[in-house]
């Protein structure tokens, strides 16, 4: 059924509409550093600081979502509640507030909620977050990122030339900051579990971006007639089908997390479903077009092995091919 919303033989001008998805993309991209930097994000325990504190209960699991319920509105910018361990364990994460009597009046409430509404959780342990440590996965976390995106640069140069392998880069570091400026505007927890998610966000779209380049190297070789751009089109047109089912199947995946995953992974879920977007997006409308704004060496991509490949176009080119 999905193959027949994308028929066999398509030829959509990407490339001709180049310099309006530019537009769009540098007015998203600016709009999202803005946004950043006046909203910042609304980091989580795991950046902010905070305490956690492990609750144990008397019957065989405990109610995580009753949990949630009847702490929603005791504190100021919410709490994280999730399984800890065994079904009786649950861990309970409250963010830092303004200063320390802030910090003991926020646990005091929580305490006090849960034995007049939840009597059958008991108090285990409590641990907290400082600021010295927040700050340090904080750091860490803008570490990863970055050496996941010129890992990919490295990986992409080795494997191509030069030139995919900056385009990759510009399409990754489009995708990781639409996403940040998608969590600025929405206010969604910033956590550990989003640095995961930019990172399998990376993922995804350079898997995406290298199917691309791959069909345009072989077309490079195939069809030396044609012009770069209709080589990109033509590229961009025939791997259309298999980014069009990959991303509405991981889509389909994600939603139905998001609708039923609960809470816990909301978020996660959340940057998944926007990266796909915007990484599908990357890939035919960043990444390929970046080849012509570098101005792609054809002649590095043909070899001497080219001249025993019974599907490489031999034909020199004349003087009417250009007209």
């Amino acid at each position: 059924m999905l193959l027949r919303l994308v028929p066999e033989n398509t030829d959509v001008k990407f490339l001709g509409m180049r310099k309006i998805a530019l537009t769009i993309s540098v007015f998203l991209v600016l709009a999202s550093v803005a946004l950043f930097a006046v909203n910042s994000l609304n980091y989580g325990i795991d950046f902010r600081g905070g305490v956690n504190l492990l609750m144990k209960s008397d019957n065989a699991t405990a109610d995580i979502s009753k949990i949630r319920t009847v702490l929603a509105d005791v504190v100021d910018g919410g709490i994280a509640v999730k399984e800890f361990g065994s079904p009786k364990d649950v861990e309970i994460g409250i963010r830092a507030q303004d200063n320390a009597e802030a910090d003991n009046e926020a646990l005091k409430a929580i305490l006090a909620t849960l034995e007049t509404e939840m009597p059958d959780l008991k108090f285990q342990s409590s641990e907290g977050i400082g600021p010295e440590v927040s700050g340090e996965l904080k750091e860490k976390g803008a570490i990863a990122i970055t050496v996941a995106v010129f890992a990919v640069l490295l990986y992409i140069w080795v494997r191509f030339e030069w030139q995919f392998g900056v385009g990759a880069v510009i399409a990754l570091v489009h995708d990781v900051t639409l996403t940040i400026g998608f969590f600025s505007i929405t206010g969604l927890e910033f956590n550990l579990s989003i640095i995961a998610a930019l990172l399998t966000i990376v993922g995804y779209s350079l898997n995406d971006t290298v199917v691309v380049y791959d069909r345009v190297r072989e077309n490079v070789r195939k069809f030396r007639k044609k012009s770069m751009e209709d080589v990109l089109d033509l590229s961009l047109n025939q791997t259309l089908s298999r980014t069009v089912m990959t991303s509405v199947t991981t889509l389909l995946a994600l939603v139905a997390l998001f609708v039923w995953g609960g809470p816990s992974i909301s978020g996660f879920t959340a940057a998944m479903i926007w990266g796909v977007v915007v990484g599908t997006y990357s890939s035919v409308f960043i990444a390929s077009p970046m080849l012509l704004t570098f101005k792609l060496d054809r002649a590095m991509m043909i070899n001497e092995d080219d001249k025993n490949d019974p599907t490489v176009d031999k034909s020199k080119l004349t003087p009417f091919d250009h007209v």
